[in-house]
């Protein structure tokens, strides 16, 4: 049984609130899951996990958050290579370009990134966007 952990950063709730619907899609599907704020970990415990998904809004001029996740995300790259990585978040404006960069640099770190894509959301997630992030972890979960 493979182990995945769930690793988010989230300001207003949202992505946390997909991280959470992600984790138990994970469990749904068969796999152990931990789930984690960014902060209380690090790019060398995550690293010992089979599968990441990974979780951050689009912040300033779509980017990733830039104290704690950025940071984070770019000491892991390099442990990427070869590992099973999905990719998710929340945004409030823009049309998805921080998640499409956020996918090359995994890409460019050779993981083998779940749905090519990633996966988002606006704003917070309805009733059906909850449904969207548990079928995207049981997914991945399988992937």
């Amino acid at each position: 049984m493979s182990k995945a952990a769930v690793i988010y950063w989230s300001q207003t709730g949202n992505t946390e609130q997909m991280a959470t619907a992600i984790a138990d899609g994970i469990r749904a599907g068969g796999a152990q899951c931990d789930l984690m704020n960014v902060a209380d970990t690090s790019a060398a415990d995550a690293a010992k996990y089979d599968k990441l998904a990974l979780g951050c809004p689009a912040m300033g001029a779509e980017v990733l958050e830039e104290s704690e996740f950025d940071p984070f995300f770019t000491e892991l790259e390099s442990k990427l290579a070869g590992r099973k990585v999905a990719l998710f978040g929340s945004y409030d404006w823009g049309d998805g370009q921080w998640m499409r960069d956020w996918v090359q640099r995994a890409n460019n770190a050779n993981a083998n990134v779940y749905n090519d894509e990633g996966l988002i959301i606006n704003m917070t997630p309805d009733d059906d966007g909850i449904a969207k992030c548990k079928a995207f972890g049981e997914g991945f979960a399988a992937y």
